[in-house]
């Protein structure tokens, strides 16, 4: 006969890839009509914007657009020139158990764009891309609690009561923010070179079903005033916006990225631009719930076979933000007479262990536009490795996710570029547990049958290992009935005594 149970089940979110993919784009462009011929190219200025992403059996897919914008001096004289281009990406990443109930959550970044002439009228423009997906899959999982009636089969059992960190929630909104701004200087309108743009969530907050984030976008333009001369500004609008999010409760940990999809900056009139921002906030919210699991199970009137199976209980560790500050020279050959835009991007992020700690090392490139001696603009690049050190012994595992918040300072220095920013490591640290679990059990013979005759009381020794429980279970009895017939108040069994075991009555 079977055994009924009282049963429930864990409904959360399961990672089924968490990757950054790396490629590179290339395109070849002609010079628009109306421009003059291409004398030198300066610099490609670009921004990764996220197209569609799509959940499929066993593939996470994500596609994009760069737009880019190649700044040359013109055969001639005169200011800097520019040409706009766009490229297409897709990438695929494997994701083993992956629906398409599935969830994919992804931030492409363009690490570093160049070009060259092929001839004056014709470039070819390459793209370094770097693509963090992460793709959640719902589940179910069912975990046996107790038996249904102790009494009815004169059942023992033993639980666990537990807790388990899970993800409960992957939500997403797309939204538009628009603002203008007034840029510094004169009365008359420069030309505006190129943008950039990134959406920073700073502060997220989950009441009732709703999801409260606030955060900036932050705006990088370089300008080209009517004199010819080159100017930077940066601008930081600040945005917020309510979520609906299921299946969390309000003390979770939440973490939103938010994506730009699309950027439009038009002059308005003088010296005022419009902004318009379509925007994707993507949104991961973990939270504790309690978990009573049924580990082992005996009667003490009738033989059972039971069934077990592995749950994985997890437990947070810590969450932290780890900021590192970084001041280094960017050398460039020759002295640099002013810093005319700087720019930083970050590429992958990679983990180390050593010991009982986890190095986390993220690849930030730096780009620096500068006038030389000669009063040349000038263009300078360089990849460089940031690390954080974090205490995470072997059983645990990390996510981290790294964000490059403020602005890049850089001034001229002797043999180059002085250059000063930060990097933020968000970190998240588990432990997964393995726990054995009953999933089925059925009643046999009645106790005494199979097994002979039973002595009313057994003397012995609990062996190295053997606990109470184990005991009980061996003979029959309960646990309660040993700690009686010993005279013991703990279930620490004391060692190197001899224990009287009764038989259940």
């Amino acid at each position: 006969m079977e055994v009924e149970f009282d049963r429930d089940t864990i409904i959360c979110w399961e990672t089924a890839a968490d990757v950054t993919l790396c490629q590179e784009e290339t395109l070849e462009s002609i010079v628009p009509d109306a421009c003059p011929d291409i004398l030198r190219i300066v610099d490609v200025c670009g921004q990764a914007a996220l197209t569609s992403k799509q959940a499929r059996e066993g593939i996470a897919a994500v596609s994009g657009t760069v737009r880019a914008v190649i700044l040359y001096q013109p055969e001639g004289g005169g200011g800097l020139r520019r040409i706009e281009a766009s490229l297409p990406f897709t990438c695929q990443a494997e994701a083993p158990g992956l629906t398409e109930r599935g969830m994919v959550i992804a931030c492409p970044r363009l690490r570093c764009a160049e070009a060259r002439t092929l001839n004056p009228r014709k470039v070819l423009l390459r793209v370094d891309l770097a693509v963090e997906i992460t793709a959640c899959q719902p589940v179910e999982r069912p975990i046996c609690c107790g038996v249904a009636n102790l009494e009815e089969g004169a059942v023992c059992q033993k639980q666990l009561q537990g807790e388990h960190y899970q993800l409960s929630a992957v939500q997403e909104k797309p939204f538009t923010f628009s603002d203008q701004i007034r840029l510094q200087g004169g009365q008359e309108a420069p030309q505006l070179l190129a943008v950039r743009g990134q959406a920073i969530c700073t502060e997220s907050k989950l009441i009732g079903a709703k999801l409260i984030f606030k955060g900036t976008a932050e705006l990088s333009l370089l300008l080209q005033e009517p004199g010819g001369a080159l100017t930077s500004s940066r601008e930081v609008l600040p945005f917020s916006q309510v979520m609906e999010v299921t299946g969390a409760g309000e003390e979770g940990d939440c973490q939103v990225l938010v994506e730009i999809t699309d950027l439009r900056c038009d002059p308005v009139e003088d010296r005022t631009l419009e902004v318009t921002m379509e925007l994707l906030a993507q949104a991961q919210v973990w939270c504790s719930r309690p978990v009573t699991l049924l580990q082992d199970l005996y009667s003490t009137a009738w033989l059972m076979e039971a069934d077990s199976e592995t749950q994985t209980l997890c437990r947070l560790g810590e969450r932290s933000v780890r900021p590192q500050a970084v001041r280094e020279l960017l050398e460039t050959g020759e002295m640099v007479r002013g810093v005319v835009d700087s720019r930083l991007a970050l590429g992958q992020v990679n983990q180390a262990r050593e010991g009982e700690e986890v190095v986390i090392t993220a690849d930030v490139w730096l780009s620096i536009l500068y006038l030389d001696e000669n009063e040349l603009v000038q263009c300078a690049r360089r990849s460089m490795p940031v690390s954080c050190r974090l205490s995470c012994p072997p059983q645990m595992s990390c996510i981290c996710r790294c964000l490059c918040p403020g602005e890049v300072f850089a001034a001229p220095a002797a043999g180059g570029v002085e250059v000063r920013f930060s990097v933020e490591f968000h970190c998240l640290t588990t432990v997964n547990t393995a726990v054995p679990s009953v999933c089925s059990a059925r009643f046999g013979e009645p106790r005494g049958g199979s097994e002979g005759a039973r002595p009313s009381v057994v003397l012995r020794m609990a062996a190295p290992g053997e606990g109470l429980w184990e005991l009980a279970k061996a003979y029959g009895t309960t646990t309660g009935q040993i700690l009686q017939a010993n005279e013991l108040e703990e279930e620490d069994l004391p060692e190197g005594r001899m224990l009287l075991i009764p038989s259940a009555r």
